[in-house]
């Protein structure tokens, strides 16, 4: 059995308002293993936003631990995490997040420069995930001169870019019409299947759980448990 991506082990997230303690996670445990389909899934303020930044690593638990591929989250520095973060995870957005003075292949290459990947290679590599996507014609657009689609194309190329391990969708068709939207899971679906891709996407949409292998439940902090399992994860397809 290969070792998890992410590991989430007995994780609390406690905020302050005031005096008072807001539990936004109680105790989630999680595993998300190497070429898995997971969609997590929960009203407004069940704490799935909190759940994606804690997978992300975009934020540390109050209580509990957090593992990518073994190693405790904890005892890395700030640039150590960062650095994890950006060879491990791709990130795709609600709301593109995309540069407007970058055209499309600039917006591609960005995260590769992070990484130290040479100019040459970046062009290629960004040039041809953007035809992967389907935007070979729209590689000198920018974000201003695409449809909705097109742009969330745009975010999905850029989320692959340096080849992540998991890549991580926060309500990918939010912003889209329905059939825009089937597009777009089509092709997170495409890169999962046709190269073994782990993939996470936080929706509050059946229609969009429904592309998935695993569903997480998420309600008031916790993972529900439905009646066909005894695990603190509900899995379904």
């Amino acid at each position: 059995m290969p070792e998890p991506i992410i590991k989430l082990d007995n994780v609390w997230k406690t905020y302050m308002l005031g005096k008072v303690e807001l539990h936004a996670l109680r105790g989630v445990s999680l595993e998300i293993n190497p070429g898995d389909f997971v969609c997590i899934m929960g009203p407004s303020g069940s704490g799935k936003s909190t759940l994606l930044n804690m997978i992300g690593l975009l934020d540390l638990p109050t209580k509990g631990k957090v593992f990518v591929k073994n190693k405790d989250i904890s005892k890395l520095s700030e640039d150590e995490l960062s650095q994890l973060r950006g060879e491990t995870i791709g990130f795709i957005f609600q709301e593109f997040n995309l540069l407007n003075h970058l055209d499309a292949i600039g917006n591609v290459t960005l995260p590769m420069v992070f990484q130290g990947v040479s100019h040459e290679e970046r062009q290629k590599k960004a040039k041809d995930i953007l035809i992967k996507v389907g935007l070979g014609d729209r590689i000198f657009h920018q974000p201003a001169e695409l449809s909705g689609g097109e742009r969330q194309r745009v975010a999905i190329a850029r989320a692959f870019a340096n080849d992540p391990e998991m890549v991580i969708a926060d309500e990918p068709t939010g912003n889209l019409d329905s059939a825009t939207g089937k597009k777009i899971m089509e092709i997170l679906t495409d890169f999962h299947k046709k190269e073994n891709k782990t993939v996470v996407v936080v929706t509050h949409d059946p229609n969009i759980a429904s592309y998935s292998e695993k569903l997480i439940n998420i309600k008031d902090g916790q993972i529900t448990v439905n009646h066909q399992t005894a695990s603190n994860v509900l899995w379904s397809r």
